[in-house]
């Protein structure tokens, strides 16, 4: 065991101690008196001193001591009971440790840094490995250092942490990584020098395990481009799978949203833990092994062996008990596994306790026997129980597979007539019994194969798998077998068994409807293997049309994606109708997860872990090619055709056996197979276009020699230019691609799977970013960093609100089926805490700032659908950092015009009294689009894009003309009150504060004097049309109010610009106008409490107003003309705005202010 370092004086020890191993930086020491030549008088002697002078060394008879060069000072730092135990302490020191020590300068460092090893080593023995279940007080305490360290909101999930060290440069800094829902902190201190990182999961791009010569296996965490070494974890495999799974999980939950549920069983970010990550990833990889339906959870394991009768043998192995399955996987190297569905088995008996055997009885008088079960009888018990739970009599009648002749009259087709029943092959080109042709003898010979096989196997539900079984796929399935054995491959048989009438309640829900996925599907019905008879007439393209119709209804977060048809199509000429519907099911969501939808994310993800493999199979053609990418590009067809849209019919089903028998495994290993065998022709390729063709060229060669089908199925053929030189047969090929790339495992696919997922999403993420950016930059003039930097903010503010939420409006807005500039974007909540981080004024109240923030967001939200996107958020921001005197100005102006229009069209007038959150769902998901806006589509999640309103728009934008001065419409009493309390606050804190108060002062007092000539000037002139300036005369019932009140005065920021004005009897402060006994001095007085001589003298007022009862106004024009006027206005406003500092510090208390 690890100790907490202590001082030893070696000198005193040397009679006591024997050095069995030592470096230059450790010992380890053998107690005299115990191992080899424990025995005599030395052993006698130290056993006594042992005994009466040191306790603790007697059950601790080896030691590891920590060594400072030329020092008699030592530092013990493990002990152990036997060589073994001491022996695993030392090879870990060695290989994570002793190469890390040549960095340091000095001898003081190395000791520093080996006692904080030690000690974080400690402290993650002593933490349960069950995090916060099993010893809650010190995970408290790990709570409690996280938020006080980090600074991050309470709400955020703390999950587990882990004593690590992180490399900045060549130097090791030891210290604690914190895993939290939604970050990955790192805090270190260590002889005063402080190391604190915190990156959020939607930053990471890149999450792999690597080691190098100086770093023996370190996590490589590679955020916005730059790269993060943690190295020395006490369970490094343990850590990396839980920061895998963080990873993955906010990737998926923020950027993902067609692939991930609302019912997912870690959707709340609030109540995630280390436990549940274990156990969701344990499920996800039993369902995926076995192929079962995505509600199976797996409830027990025991390890047992399992009685092969065909071999006569025990092969090792677990049980797995789900909630309706029981399953076997051998783990000695047979390959062999065994899935039982629980509504199969009839009986469960106990034959043989000595043995602590169990056999399992199943219909078809079939019985598994599992023998060394170490808790058998709870086993038993648990089967009985969950037989229980599933039998019942829909299963009983549908359960069984293959079909026998008297089961088939049990099918849903019976009860739906529209419904086909027969495999499209079976009635296009039934097999004639008494052929005698050579390739039907080949057939014959294969269907005795498999016959032989299910004799021996089982066949059906039940059937043992084994390599054996992979011999006879790769040979080839047979036709009248392709379609059962698909079923049984794929776990579609369960689906199918287990929802008896669902495909035709589903038909009865979804045919006659209209929708996006209808139209396209209508589209591509004629697309699908035009050539095959079957798709010629009505009724396979009925057939087609109902399957494609009835998974677009079932799961319309795919609905329809383009290569679904050419799937479907095969699929239908071997499988009865409602056989193909599930096995589309199974292959679009298990087989091939996330492939069907709008970015193809699986289909990219395969194609990187293609790249990945031919770098490490296929050297040769690695060093040659500059560009991996083109592989990614040629190769996309093949993953989501499965080969299909490049190989004929007849060769391409022997691909889809591969792939329902061993997964996305076969694909790949064929796709590598590919590549070899036209290695020496791609090796002399000059550019891509002529690889291309070597490949187009290979696929048009390869034939089926032993395919049964007619001539007038069979695709294979050569180009009219130019003649084939060798012809490849499929089944060559496919064996060639398990001989030679048969050892990649599925364990290695899957782990290759999560690791390159995050670098496609965040690809396509960049990819975003840059269209963006480049289409923003035209109309601003912040620099290119500033731009990316306000995008990461920007970005970041949208994922905010979403990292506590299970059901946040953000995620809603998130849509990446919009044009880049839309996907993402901020309601008014959102908008106000990121424009308030970046305002370069402080206003001196919140209240304030939230005002005017508000009305920002109004004058933003340019086409009103309360959502303002990353264009329309800069382009304001623009102006206050990059603008004029007379562009800011005119922006402060705008902010407190009274809104003419409710913010959302869509919903009427009362629009305006809604919460900016509520505005924006209702808007987006509207079904009326005569307002321009792009709206939410019900079919996949698409955005329905109205080109013509595109066009307009486009159009518009290009004959934009600036706008003109005079066109804005003049200011009203209220609105120019609260014109003046905004400048007293942006001006409050300022060096030239004062002296801006007085220039305030002045130029109202000038303003008022201007409206008062105006107003006198039409009273002389009554015959004359009215002037632009309308009349006000004070009410002698009013009282004299000052025209600025104090700003810090608590009316001055509850003042809404969104709000109507306010009644003239609710806010007298507000709405009357000067009194004509109020002396103006009173009236624009300081609200430091100082007057300006300038205005001691009292200003003339204006007589009675109007029978309209109308306030006095400004137009913009005299508001600047009078600013201008006053060079501390016109000096701060045009003071160079520091972006830089404004954005670092956005970036540090963003999250803080989410608090």
């Amino acid at each position: 065991m690890w100790l907490r370092p202590e001082e030893v004086l070696l000198k005193s020890a040397l009679k006591l101690w024997v050095t069995e191993r030592s470096n230059r930086y450790f010992l380890l020491q053998r107690r005299r008196g115990y191992g080899e030549g424990g025995g005599g008088i030395a052993g006698l002697l130290v056993g006594t001193l042992d005994t009466v002078l040191d306790s603790t060394a007697k059950v601790a008879p080896y030691r590891i001591l920590h060594q400072t060069p030329d020092s008699q000072v030592y530092w013990s730092i493990a002990c152990g009971a036997s060589l073994e135990e001491i022996s695993q302490h030392w090879d870990w020191l060695q290989v994570n440790v002793m190469r890390t020590l040549s960095v340091f300068d000095s001898d003081d460092d190395i000791t520093s840094f080996v006692q904080g090893k030690i000690r974080g080593l400690i402290a993650e023995e002593g933490k349960s490995s069950g995090g916060d279940d099993e010893d809650p007080e010190r995970f408290r305490e790990a709570v409690l250092r996280f938020e006080r360290l980090f600074g991050l909101p309470k709400r955020e999930k703390l999950v587990t942490y882990f004593s690590c060290s992180y490399w900045r440069g060549r130097v090791p800094n030891q210290g604690w990584i914190y895993l939290s829902t939604n970050f990955i902190c790192f805090y270190s201190y260590l002889l005063g020098n402080e190391v604190k990182l915190v990156f959020s999961w939607d930053e990471v791009s890149r999450l792999e395990r690597t080691s190098s010569v100086l770093l023996a296996e370190s996590i490589r965490v590679c955020v916005r481009g730059e790269d993060h070494f943690f190295s020395m974890f006490l369970r490094l495999q343990q850590t990396y799978l839980l920061m895998q799974q963080l990873a993955d999980y906010a990737i998926t939950r923020l950027f993902d949203k067609e692939t991930f549920s609302t019912d997912h069983p870690l959707s709340d970010p609030l109540h995630i833990t280390q436990r549940a990550l274990e156990v969701h990833a344990r499920n996800q990889a039993f369902r995926s092994f076995f192929r079962l339906p995505q509600e199976e959870n797996l409830c027990e394991v025991y390890e047992s062996f399992l009685w092969v009768p065909f071999s006569h043998y025990n092969t090792l192995g677990k049980i797995c008990v789900s909630e309706r399955y029981l399953c076997f996987a051998s783990q000695d190297g047979s390959q062999c596994h065994l899935i039982i569905p629980l509504r199969e088995v009839v009986s469960v008996e106990l034959p043989d306790r000595s043995s602590r055997a169990l056999s399992v009885g199943v219909r078809g008088k079939r019985a598994f026997r599992f023998s060394e079960v170490r808790d058998f009888d709870r086993l038993a018990a648990t089967i009985r129980r969950k037989c229980s739970a599933s039998s019942s009599p829909q299963h009983s009648a549908s359960a069984q597979l293959p079909l026998c002749d008297d089961e088939e009259d049990v099918m849903v087709g019976q009860t739906q007539p529209a419904v086909s029943t027969e495999a499209l092959m079976n009635v296009f080109h039934p097999q004639d019994a008494e052929n005698l042709d050579p390739k039907m003898l080949k057939e014959r010979m294969k269907e005795q194969s498999w016959q032989i096989h299910f004799a021996e196997y089982g066949r059906g539900s039940g059937m043992f798998c084994t390599k054996k079984t992979r011999d006879l796929v790769v040979r080839g399935v047979p036709e009248t077998l392709r379609g059962e054995l698909w079923m049984l491959f794929s776990g579609a048989v369960n689906d199918m068994a287990t929802h008896p009438g669902y495909y035709a309640a589903l038909l009865d829900e979804c045919m006659g409807s209209s929708s996006l996925a209808c139209d396209e599907i209508e589209r591509d019905l004629h697309r699908s293997l035009p050539e095959h008879p079957a798709f010629q007439t009505d009724t396979g393209i009925s057939a087609l049309r109902r399957v494609l119709t009835a998974y677009a209804h079932r799961n319309p977060k795919i609905g329809y994606c383009q290569a679904m048809n050419i799937l479907t199509s095969v699929l239908l000429l071997y499988a009865k109708e409602e056989e193909a519907f599930w096995l589309l099911v199974a292959v679009c969501e298990r087989m091939l997860p996330d492939y069907f939808n709008r970015r193809i994310i699986g289909a990219l993800v395969d194609q990187a872990v293609f790249e990945e493999l031919i770098r490490d199979h296929l050297t040769a053609l690695t060093d040659h090619m500059t560009d991996m990418s083109f592989f990614s590009s040629v190769s996309l067809s093949w993953f989501l055709t499965l080969f299909i849209s490049v190989l004929p019919i007849e060769s391409a089903v022997n691909v889809v056996d591969c792939f329902f028998f061993d997964g996305i495994r076969a694909v790949l290993q064929l796709a590598l197979a590919v590549l070899h065998y036209n290695m020496d022709s791609l090796l002399c390729c000059h550019d891509d276009a002529e690889a291309v063709t070597i490949l187009n060229r290979f696929f048009d060669s390869v034939t089926n020699k032993d395919s049964p089908l007619p001539a007038t199925v069979q695709q294979a053929s050569a180009p009219a230019n130019h003649k084939p030189a060798q012809s490849v047969d499929i089944s060559d090929l496919i064996r060639e691609a398990y001989e030679r790339f048969g050892d990649i495992r599925w364990e290695e696919v899957e782990s290759m799977r999560k690791r390159n997922k995050l670098y496609v999403i965040q690809t396509l993420e960049e990819t975003t970013k840059q269209n963006v950016l480049r289409v923003v930059a035209q109309d601003v003039k912040f620099s290119a960093s500033q731009l990316e930097e306000l995008y990461l903010l920007f970005k970041r503010q949208h994922f905010i609100s979403c990292y506590w939420s299970v059901s946040s409006p953000s995620l809603q807005n998130h849509d990446p089926s919009l044009p880049y500039l839309d996907q993402y974007q901020l309601g008014q909540s959102q908008f106000s805490a990121l424009f308030n981080l970046l305002l370069p004024w402080t206003p001196n109240t919140h209240s304030h700032s939230h005002s005017l923030a508000r009305s920002a967001f109004r004058l933003a939200d340019e086409n009103r659908d309360g959502l303002v996107n990353f264009k329309e958020f800069l382009c304001t921001l623009d102006i206050l950092y990059n603008g004029s005197f007379t562009e800011k100005l005119k922006f402060l102006f705008k902010l407190h015009l009274q809104p003419g229009a409710p913010i959302c069209k869509a919903l009427g007038p009362s629009a305006s009294a809604l919460p900016a959150e509520d505005l924006s769902v209702s808007t987006r998901f509207s079904e009326s689009a005569d307002d321009g806006v792009i709206r939410k589509s019900p079919e996949r999640g698409r955005g329905k894009v109205d080109l013509q309103e595109y066009l307009k728009q486009w159009q518009d934008e290009l004959q934009k003309k600036e706008e003109n001065i005079k066109d804005l419409p003049r200011i009203k009493q209220t609105q120019f009150v609260r014109l003046s309390k905004t400048l007293y606050s942006v001006f409050h804190g300022d060096d030239e504060e004062e002296s801006l108060y007085r220039a305030v002062a002045r130029v109202t007092s000038l303003l008022l004097r201007m409206e008062e000539a105006g107003r006198r000037l039409q009273e002389a002139s009554p015959t004359k049309s009215p002037q632009p300036t309308p009349q006000t005369t004070p009410d002698p019932n009013q009282s004299p109010t000052p025209l600025t009140p104090d700003p810090c005065s608590p009316t001055g920021g509850d003042s809404s610009p969104k709000s109507p004005p306010p009644d003239p009897d609710s806010s007298p402060s507000d709405t009357s106008p000067p009194s004509p006994t109020s002396p103006t001095s009173s009236a624009t007085s300081s609200p430091t409490g100082t007057s300006s001589s300038a205005l001691d003298t009292p200003v003339d007022t204006p007589g009675d107003p109007p029978a309209g009862g109308e306030d006095w106004s400004f137009s913009f024009e005299q508001i600047l003309a009078s600013l201008l006027n006053e060079p501390a206005v016109v000096r701060f406003f045009e003071r160079t705005v520091d972006t830089q500092a404004l954005i670092e510090n956005a970036r540090r208390n963003q999250i803080r202010d989410t608090h």
